[in-house]
């Protein structure tokens, strides 16, 4: 005998076989959906995070630009000032020099010998005077070469002139004026 089976049980297993793997596959893709926009999310905002720190590494680093402009322009004021205060020592310096030069002089002048001219210019000395005769002229230049202040002592001229029935000696000395250091000078 032949039966019918009005029910659609195969096909109401189907249907529901169906149903159900297509409720797995939305949950799978729900699922998959929610960790893809989580996962975006979360990148997301790290880059901003990053971002962010990066704005503020960037902005650190302008103002260490600026800080290190301003200590550099701290330096070349500082090497200016350096460079007055030597200049500022320096002609302190050379404001004695004339007067150490003229109290050596004074000191090492022989008793027979009157000094006419004293030029310095450029460190370079002419002295002009008239002595008794050659041996004080050479006395007097041997004590200027040992003197601390006077360098290359040469005699340029020397003659005889009469002056009121005595023989004098005229003489004409170059030489180069040197600043001792200050513990020569003591």
């Amino acid at each position: 005998m032949i039966r019918i089976n009005l029910l659609p049980v195969r096909e109401a297993q189907k249907r529901a076989k169906f149903f159900t793997q297509m409720a797995v596959a939305l949950v799978a893709l729900g699922v998959v959906l929610v960790g893809c926009f989580g996962l975006y999310f979360f990148k997301a905002t790290q880059i901003a995070r990053k971002k962010t720190e990066i704005q503020a590494a960037q902005t650190e680093i302008n103002h260490l630009k600026k800080a290190i402009g301003e200590v550099a322009n701290f330096k070349n004021k500082q090497k200016e000032l350096q460079g007055k205060l030597d200049v500022l020592s320096q002609l302190k310096d050379k404001k004695n020099g004339p007067i150490h030069l003229l109290d050596d002089l004074v000191t090492i002048l022989p008793a027979k010998l009157w000094i006419e001219s004293f030029k310095e210019s450029g460190g370079r000395i002419n002295i002009e005077g008239v002595g008794l005769n050659e041996e004080t002229v050479a006395t007097f230049m041997k004590d200027l070469e040992s003197s601390p202040y006077y360098k290359d002592v040469e005699l340029k001229v020397t003659k005889q002139i009469k002056q009121k029935e005595l023989k004098l000696q005229k003489f004409s000395v170059a030489c180069k004026s040197e600043m001792p250091s200050k513990q020569n000078a003591k």
